[in-house]
């Protein structure tokens, strides 16, 4: 029977775009349904879609959107990455030889349910990037860092003690299962809602200490803006702006520690949607006004202007033995404490 007998794909546009896709690629793409989470009696899918090397060891990057239902461009823009790649694949002879030393997974639907609600939260009103089995080593902001109060508020974590949601540990025992046994893995996690700037957050959340790899991150921003001076990422420790409990990423970064010699970069890229609103104030009156651009010249704008960080991530984890090394490592821990901390 097909996957997609379970579900209903057409009450997403979204999801019925990645259909398309699936469909489009099905002799080149490998797909898995991670979990399926239930609504008004459907089942709504958790996709992931790899193609590329099958051999463990060597590095892979995962494009991954719509943790927050309420940020569909995040979402929107995997899927034309995603896209773009299936129909490369047809004549591009370049992409076919790097996709021999390189593997790419993408899941750009998390928290369907959400997005079919036009919610931050999943249908249980639990925050997914606060859910995860993790607590700040300082004080958190209030609600903004996770609260238990209750599901009618934003942020809210879920109870103390309870299992992560479906849609969370689906996406936590994957990437575990998937990028932290390689030697290098790479996230990005596309979001929206934060500011003017487009702002490429890594760990931690929860702390605003730096992480054992921060001279590895600090090279890789240092690539970015010498190798595309014009593009305008704020490269930054999420705890620059505000610290939380429960985040998925610090999680699954504190698991990746224990993989002895492995690395594993999460990053999250906030997309600066408060220039939406400041360029069209009457779309803050819309449902997901502050989160997504609702002009449509906008929207094409917002999926090609990621493509090339998309690109850079791509070859960055690719040849990442040329820079993820030990070369320069105490000057780069140095320059990245004076830059950040």
């Amino acid at each position: 029977m097909s996957p997609y007998a379970h579900c209903i794909y057409d009450q997403l546009p979204e999801l019925n775009h990645l259909k398309r896709i699936i469909l489009q690629g099905r002799n080149k793409l490998e797909t898995q349904i991670i979990a399926r989470v239930s609504h008004k009696n459907a089942l709504f899918p958790i996709h992931a879609i790899t193609l590329g090397a099958q051999d463990r060891q060597l590095p892979c990057i995962a494009f991954i959107a719509g943790v927050h239902g309420v940020e569909r461009i995040g979402t929107q823009v995997v899927l034309a990455m995603l896209e773009n790649l299936v129909k490369r694949l047809a004549w591009d002879n370049s992409l076919v030889d790097e996709l021999k030393s390189v593997r790419l997974v993408f899941i750009p639907l998390v928290n369907p349910v959400g997005m079919l609600r036009n919610s931050r939260a999943n249908g249980n009103g639990i925050d997914l990037m606060r859910n995860a089995p993790i607590e700040a080593d300082e004080p958190v902001s209030y609600l903004v860092g996770g609260q238990r109060y209750s599901a009618h508020l934003p942020w809210y974590r879920g109870k103390k003690d309870q299992s992560m949601q479906t849609e969370s540990q689906a996406l936590s025992d994957y990437i575990t299962r998937e990028l932290l046994n390689r030697p290098f893995s790479m996230v990005l996690d596309c979001h929206s809602g934060f500011g003017f700037n487009n702002r490429i957050w890594f760990p931690y959340a929860k702390s605003k200490q730096p992480v054992p790899h921060i001279a590895d991150i600090y090279r890789l921003q240092a690539m970015l803006k010498h190798n595309y001076p014009h593009q305008d990422y704020l490269f930054e420790p999420q705890s620059c702006n505000y610290t939380t409990h429960g985040d998925l990423w610090d999680h699954l970064y504190q698991l990746s520690l224990q993989q002895n010699e492995n690395t594993f970069i999460p990053l999250t890229l906030e997309m600066g949607s408060w220039n939406w609103i400041k360029k069209n104030p009457l779309q803050i009156f819309q449902a997901t006004g502050i989160f997504h651009p609702i002009q449509p010249h906008r929207i094409k704008r917002v999926l090609r202007q990621h493509h090339v960080l998309m690109e850079f991530l791509i070859k960055a984890t690719r040849s990442h033995q040329n820079w993820n090394n030990q070369d320069n490592q105490t000057e780069d821990h140095e320059n990245a404490i004076t830059l950040w901390y």
